[in-house]
């Protein structure tokens, strides 16, 4: 890779530029004019060579050398300060140029413009502020994208519940339905389905923020797993997925209950997309200084493309077999996981070849 010209290297040159021209310009115009000068001088004075020329005296004639340098350097010095004044005006264009490319570009990011990019010139800073503009504006245009995606998202979870609640009113309403039991109990199933949406959302805003309060302490992730895989063995067995444990130690310094909601999340997303019949394994370990709990299902995998996306909002695996997707838990495991300083990945062989997804905190 070329190596770029440092910025303050070309100020430097810029610089030896102006007073090069300067100067050459002074030198120029006095040897030019001097002599003339001095012979216009020699005549006035009726000194000199020539029919009726006294011949100069020595004062004299070094006072007539000295008056037309003065002259000299006087027209000199007017001379070299204009051509620098252009050459000045000239360099510094090229030099503010690029500078003036950025200041346009952040000004366009500013107004909304987030397709707005910066030509790299040729000065290294130059060059790695202009690549940092550049990575600003993509950064940007990618979380305007989202946030307009999770608006519509947001809107779409919103309506089906809202619709069943509203067509369940006017349904009542107008005698066309009982309130009874069966009728209050939909009704209240989807009141707690946009109340719980509102709440993962709330949670999701303050984790990524670094807003979520954490209460850590030391503990055991197995405990934690273990706990989780009890909470939704009903769920697993109702299904016909078979859970398996292999919990060894794994002691960290987190937050219970956080942590907890990642297990959860974990292990609800595996039996979402883990069909009858399957398996959950449930292992939980240290290595160094980390502690881990993995989750492997074997059910309908990941392809390739689509794992770096499964951690966005509402992301949607453009798969009929998974339409349920992997919604907003994901996001919220991984958001909760570096929270605490830790992470979570997924890893899967391929499309009907299972997942396993691996969260991992400081000990």
């Amino acid at each position: 890779m070329k190596r770029r010209p440092r910025f303050s290297t070309r100020l430097l040159v810029s610089y030896l530029v102006v007073v090069s021209v300067g100067a050459a310009v002074l030198i120029i115009v006095s040897r030019f004019v001097a002599p003339g000068e001095f012979q216009r001088r020699l005549r006035l004075s009726g000194q000199g060579r020539g029919p009726g020329g006294a011949q100069p005296n020595s004062d004299a004639l070094e006072q007539l050398v000295a008056d037309s340098l003065d002259v000299a350097l006087v027209a000199g010095v007017a001379a070299a300060v204009v051509a620098a004044a252009i050459v000045a005006v000239l360099v510094s264009r090229r030099v503010v140029r690029p500078i003036d490319d950025v200041r346009l570009a952040t000004a366009a990011l500013a107004r909304g413009e987030y397709d707005q990019r910066v030509p790299l010139p040729t000065d290294a800073e130059l060059a790695a502020l202009a690549e940092d503009v550049n990575t600003l504006a993509e950064e940007l245009a990618t979380t305007d994208q989202r946030r307009t995606r999770l608006m519509g998202e947001v809107a779409h979870e919103l309506r089906s519940p809202l619709t069943t609640i509203e067509g369940t009113m006017e349904a009542i309403l107008d005698g066309v339905r009982e309130a009874d039991d069966t009728t209050l109990a939909l009704v209240a199933a989807e009141a707690r389905r946009v109340h719980r949406l509102a709440d993962d959302l709330t949670l999701l805003s303050q984790t990524e923020e670094g807003a979520v309060p954490l209460q850590l302490r030391a503990m055991d992730l197995a405990e934690l797993a273990g706990d989780a895989v009890d909470r939704l063995r009903p769920q697993f067995d109702h299904k016909g997925v078979e859970v398996i444990t292999d919990l060894g130690p794994a002691p960290a310094h987190a937050d219970p209950d956080r942590m907890t909601q990642v297990c959860v999340n974990l292990l609800g997303n595996a039996l979402t997309h883990t069909p009858a019949g399957g398996t959950v394994t449930v292992r939980s370990g240290s290595e160094g200084t980390v502690s881990f709990v993995e989750v492997i299902d074997t059910g309908v995998g990941i392809v390739p493309d689509q794992l770096p996306h499964i951690f966005e909002r509402f992301y949607r695996i453009p798969d009929a077999t998974r339409t349920a997707g992997r919604g907003i838990g994901l996001t919220i495991a991984r958001s909760l996981a570096r929270a605490h300083g830790g992470d979570v990945e997924a890893s899967s062989p391929g499309s009907g070849k299972g997942a396993t997804f691996r969260v991992t905190v400081p000990q």
